[in-house]
């Protein structure tokens, strides 16, 4: 017990070393806070990437500098009047139909799905504001706080603390921040987000009353979408998980007349809304939306389903309809890779990749061929370049992992096989190639581990049958070892 509370004053000392009270911009209050404001920007960037890539609807960017630029300068207007004015800030399209838009230290994005049922530049710089809102008041810096507080025990009972691991925990910020970036506000810091939207709107001259406007905008577009991947309101699914902690649509859109009430006086510019230009400037976006809606997102479900063939057929249309979209060269790519014309899925992967250098699943389709193919340094070379886009992109991560294995080079093979393993652990066969690639080193513990867990999973595969004979085989060296 004496130990035990000396780890516990350890940990107590660790805390005061770390927290600071630091002011909230927004607040002007002192609140615990583990992470400084170069962490936050420096997390943002390292997380960036992958929530652009790998978040719900993923996608990477989409490209359209003349769009992106005028929609950037009113991003850097809303942040010019924001409550950390001094924060780099980049702003992208996300190249999904998911209605969605976010920000994290660094970032702000908005979807192609959300951004094609929008009205107005208004309406588009209340969702900016109220995004870069949850920035401005450290929204995320303190769910990460939180975390933390978590992950070394406070606020978490029954915990038993050894030495060093409540030090890397508290140390490694990273890690506890990359994961807790874009999780769910609850509803007192959503509203807190929308309030700072529209003091931003009224600052720049919009009609704040294009905050309602936006958020029913919203609604619509999410049900619409719901019920064109066939599901519906009532269904549970991203938009019910996503809008678990916020208010009722009838009771938010009371607070947002509520806040526009509250409003010190404003001076509202022009109509208040921007809409003919905005109307103007996104009509080819809303456009193309269209296509991935009707053609290419149906293409995407009919292929997880197994129907190649209705899959090819769909996204044949949308390439017709518009040839310049990388994912619609991209999905035929893995269609006819599918379907072992890899001659024809190069041509595809090709494709999208003359159209925008680094469109990351093009990279992975590539590196899918050549290790069909079985000419793995080549496929290692693009799948390497796809990772150096998308760095948690488990598929690339299992073919660069396995053509590792197959050349042999075992210690280069393990950390990408172990990163696919960690997110498909009921796979037939990785954890008995894991325990090869451990066995061939000489990790005979680490080997044991994988074969036992081999046999868990899958007996009775030649794998599994393999994992069996040698977690025999190795138990009496492991035993030797152990004495």
């Amino acid at each position: 017990m004496k130990k035990y509370f000396l780890k516990i004053g350890s940990l107590l000392l660790l805390i005061s070393i770390l927290a600071s009270c630091a002011i909230n911009p927004v607040t002007g209050q002192k609140e615990l806070m583990f992470v400084s404001e170069s962490q936050e920007i420096e997390i943002g960037r390292e997380f960036y990437p992958n929530a652009l890539w790998g978040d719900v609807g993923g996608g990477g960017e989409f490209r359209d500098e003349k769009l992106k630029t005028y929609l950037g300068d009113i991003v850097m207007r809303v942040h010019s009047v924001s409550h950390r004015p001094g924060l780099p800030v980049k702003f992208a399209i996300q190249n999904s139909s998911v209605p969605n838009a976010w920000a994290i230290p660094g970032y702000v994005v908005m979807t192609r799905g959300l951004l094609a049922g929008l009205d107005s530049e208004a309406e588009f710089a209340f969702v900016m504001g109220h995004e870069i809102g949850h920035v401005a008041a450290r929204h995320s810096a303190r769910q990460m706080t939180y975390g933390m507080l978590q992950q070394i025990g406070l606020g978490a009972t029954g915990i038993a603390l050894s030495g060093s691991q409540y030090t890397d925990a508290a140390m490694n910020i990273g890690a506890i921040g990359s994961s807790l970036l874009l999780l769910k506000y609850g509803r007192d810091d959503e509203l807190e987000a929308d309030r700072l939207g529209i003091q931003y709107l009224a600052k720049l001259g919009y009609d704040p009353d294009n905050a309602i406007i936006s958020h029913r905008n919203l609604e619509k577009v999410a049900n619409e979408y719901m019920q064109s991947v066939g599901k519906n309101p009532a269904e549970r699914g991203f938009f019910e998980d996503l809008l678990s902690t916020h208010p009722r649509t009838s009771v938010r859109i009371d607070e947002l007349r509520n806040m526009i009430a509250r409003l010190q006086p404003y001076h509202i510019s022009g109509d208040g809304t921007g809409r003919e230009k905005f109307q103007t400037m996104t009509q080819g976006i809303r456009k193309t939306n269209r296509i991935y809606i009707d053609y290419y997102d149906k293409a995407a479900r009919e292929f997880q389903q197994n129907n190649v063939d209705r899959a090819r057929s769909l996204v044949s249309n949308a390439i017709e309809k518009d040839d310049r979209q990388p994912p619609f060269h991209a999905l035929r790519g893995f269609i006819m890779l599918k379907k072992k014309d890899f001659a024809d899925a190069r041509v595809s992967f090709d494709k999208a990749l003359s159209i925008d250098r680094d469109y990351q699943p093009a990279y992975r389709g590539l590196g899918a061929l050549e290790y069909l193919s079985e000419n793995y340094p080549k496929g290692i070379e693009h799948l390497k370049k796809g990772l150096a886009i998308f760095p948690q992109d488990v598929l690339s991560h299992y073919f660069l992992g396995m053509s590792y294995f197959r050349t042999k080079a075992y210690r280069s093979a393990i950390p990408h096989l172990n990163t696919f393993a960690g997110v498909k652990p009921d796979h037939p066969e990785i954890h008995g190639i894991l325990g090869i690639c451990y066995e061939s080193i000489g990790d005979l513990s680490a080997a044991y581990n994988h074969y036992v867990m081999q046999v868990k999973v899958a007996p009775d595969n030649e794998m599994g049958r393999h994992a069996s004979s040698r977690s025999r085989a190795l138990t009496p060296a492991l035993q030797r070892q152990t004495r």
